[in-house]
């Protein structure tokens, strides 16, 4: 099982370059960041962590500069996002810059992706929260095509255009590996449908069937389709960092594991990673 580490890098955090040497230093498969273009100050969306939304949120790098500023200053460390919220962003250019990202990274990119949260930020895209799923879904089928074909075509509801031209193309074939972050009732039609993996986060929801019985559920569910269901990649985020913790998560099947980092300078986070890098 592998053990990575995700934080919101901001503007007042460790940088992402210093963080991924720091990670890649101590043994970590993998450096994972999220993504929030701002915060409307409305507030109106409750924040599903509690009550108060902490200033990180509006205070992120973009996802992609962010890992290419780590991506320089490493050479085995997997770089993910988590997550990247789709359903605010372009396919055709967010598809040039998983791309590029895996291309200057040889290889290491991971593609965590979700429908948020925050339903006043999504409007702030022209995005309808109502149909983000089905939006989310249109993008990645679309991107798919631009990364797999030489001339890609997509003509759907949300998504839609004629034969282009785009390179360059994944370092990873046919692409990076897609994670579907999420817990929903209908997350695993997604993972099934256009995914390689599922990533939970650790904790929630509190109700309902525990992790164990989600991953034989989800297993079983793949191979009925005719999927290898060891193929399914289970990265759970936000995982508990004490060895019987692990030694669980590893016998329920998870492949992944990812500790969560505070957005805090260097001298802060070095003493925590150095614990958390004995678990590895």
């Amino acid at each position: 099982m592998d053990i990575g580490a995700m934080m919101f890098v901001t503007d007042y955090s460790a940088r992402p370059d210093d963080l991924g040497r720091m990670l890649e230093e101590r043994g970590f498969e993998s450096l994972w960041v999220p993504e929030h273009t701002h915060i409307p100050a409305s507030r109106r969306s409750p924040w599903p962590g509690g009550p108060d939304l902490p200033e990180m949120y509006w205070h992120t790098y973009d996802p992609f500069v962010a890992l290419t500023a780590a991506a320089g200053a490493t050479t085995t460390l997997k770089l993910g996002t988590g997550i990247c919220l789709m359903i605010e962003r372009d396919p055709i250019t967010t598809a040039k810059e998983v791309a590029s990202v895996d291309l200057i990274s040889n290889g290491r990119f991971i593609f965590g992706i979700g429908g948020g949260w925050n339903a006043e930020e999504m409007q702030d895209h022209g995005t309808n929260y109502q149909r983000r799923w089905r939006i989310l879904r249109e993008n990645i089928l679309a991107m798919k095509e631009i990364w797999t074909q030489d001339e890609p075509e997509f003509h759907g509801r949300y998504v839609n255009f004629d034969k282009m031209w785009a390179w360059p193309k994944p370092a990873q074939k046919p692409h990076p590996p897609i994670l579907m972050g999420g817990d929903g009732p209908t997350t695993f039609d997604r993972v099934l449908e256009y995914c390689d993996g599922w990533m939970p986060i650790s904790g929630r929801p509190a109700e309902g069937p525990g992790l164990p019985e989600k991953i034989v559920n989800l297993k079983r569910r793949a191979e009925d389709l005719g999927r290898d269901p060891d193929s399914i990649n289970i990265t759970v985020f936000g995982a508990r960092p004490d060895p019987d913790n692990l030694a669980q998560m590893e016998e329920y099947g998870v492949n992944r594991v990812i500790f969560s980092l505070p957005s805090a300078n260097a001298d802060t986070v070095t003493p925590i990673l150095d614990d958390c890098a004995k678990l590895i």
